[in-house]
């Protein structure tokens, strides 16, 4: 399921390859899938003509909706942003991502549920190896170096939309960046606990059941704290963008627009392929 999710956010962050992406996406999930099963023989087979079941879904059902929504995504943008529109974005996002990870799910469940325990092992090995690189990624280093590896993440994803950023608006991406919780160690223990969901429903082979609905409540179920930090981390990343919008210099709101309809246009013609 994390491929899945993995190929969305990579579908969503390079819109010129998107095509180059999408055409490419059997080989990319195909990967994926191998690195945590360590599918072969008939498996393997198995697992490209449920890929290919995915992406014929993905192609009629999905990318249409993705089409629509970057288009009034950029008209909302063009007008200027308002809070419902963010939360209107953000609340459309997660519906694609629970539909999506719903579809792989019952479409790679019987395959799951046939996996020896010699897959299994490979499976939470995998995961324990992601963890430590989360880890270093995330929890290393002192509370200030944390939040300067934010601010440079912020800095750079908010220019591939707005162009550079003029230092008036990087100071109140630093704003946001010194004052909105860290929460990795939330995550941290929501990773996990998601983690040893998924190897006990394999283990105990109901993923024909279960996987489906699992997958796409992947943000359910999280602790009262880690719902708290994220709701208040969503609220102040919302106050930053509704700030930058109105400083954003006309070229700016036109540069984000235009790359948003690129999007609209390319997830349109994808579809209709």
């Amino acid at each position: 399921m994390r491929a899945v999710l993995v190929l969305l956010l990579v579908l969503l962050q390079a819109c010129s390859p998107t095509r180059f992406v999408y055409d490419n996406a059997d080989t990319f999930l195909r990967w994926q899938a191998n690195s945590y099963f360590d599918f072969h023989d008939e498996q393997a087979d198995d697992l490209d003509r449920r890929i290919a079941a995915f992406l014929a879904w993905h192609r009629a059902e999905a990318l249409p909706q993705y089409a629509r929504f970057a288009e009034e995504a950029a008209g909302r943008l063009l007008r200027g942003l308002q809070r419902a529109d963010l939360e209107w974005g953000y609340d459309t996002f997660l519906a694609h991502v629970r539909g999506a990870l719903g579809a792989a799910g019952a479409r790679m469940a019987d395959l799951l549920d046939r996996l020896s325990a010699e897959q299994l092992a490979h499976l939470e090995q995998r995961l324990a190896d992601e963890n430590r690189k989360f880890a270093r990624e995330q929890l290393q280093g002192t509370v200030e170096e944390r939040r300067q590896r934010r601010l440079k993440r912020n800095l750079e994803r908010l220019e591939e939309w707005f162009g550079p950023l003029s230092d008036a608006q990087a100071g109140r991406v630093r704003a946001y960046s010194e004052r909105a919780p860290l929460g990795g160690e939330l995550r941290e223990r929501d990773r996990r606990r998601r983690q040893k969901e998924f190897v006990e429903m394999l283990r105990a082979r109901e993923a024909r059941k279960r996987l489906s609905a699992w997958a796409s409540a992947w943000d359910g179920g999280r602790e009262p704290a880690y719902q708290k930090a994220a709701r208040e981390t969503r609220e102040a990343y919302f106050d930053l963008l509704l700030d930058l919008d109105r400083m954003l210099a006309p070229g700016q709101r036109a540069a984000a627009a235009a790359r948003m309809r690129e999007y609209a246009a390319s997830f349109g013609a994808l579809s209709r392929r």
